[in-house]
């Protein structure tokens, strides 16, 4: 499990790659809490372009930082999931506490 984070005026974009499971979604968790509490974003964007795999742990990593972003008055995107992954956020509800890019690849700097 990877991820790149970049920082883009008010947005910081985590750009996800490999396989989220209970362990990776912990270090990913903590990789980007870190970064996001020193710089205080208004939005952030998880890029799920290369996640080949996601379970329960996934939707727990989604869900708090939607949570922790709204404590901050910030908002968070989902964008470029692959239709297996788009299916578990939809069934998870993650569309009524976040925004959810739906149908492949979105150009997430284009929000």
């Amino acid at each position: 499990m990877s991820v790149r984070l970049i920082l883009k005026e008010d947005k910081l974009t985590a750009i996800l790659g490999g396989e989220i499971d209970h362990h990776s979604a912990r270090e990913l968790r903590a990789e980007i809490d870190d970064t996001a509490a020193n710089v205080r974003p208004r939005r952030l964007v998880l890029d799920f372009s290369g996640v080949s795999f996601m379970d329960s742990s996934g939707i727990g990593l989604i869900m708090g930082r939607c949570k922790l972003m709204q404590l901050w008055g910030g908002r968070v995107k989902i964008v470029n999931m692959s239709p297996k992954i788009e299916k578990i956020v939809s069934l998870a509800g993650l569309d009524q506490i976040c925004t959810v890019a739906k149908g492949g690849k979105t150009d997430e700097t284009n929000e």
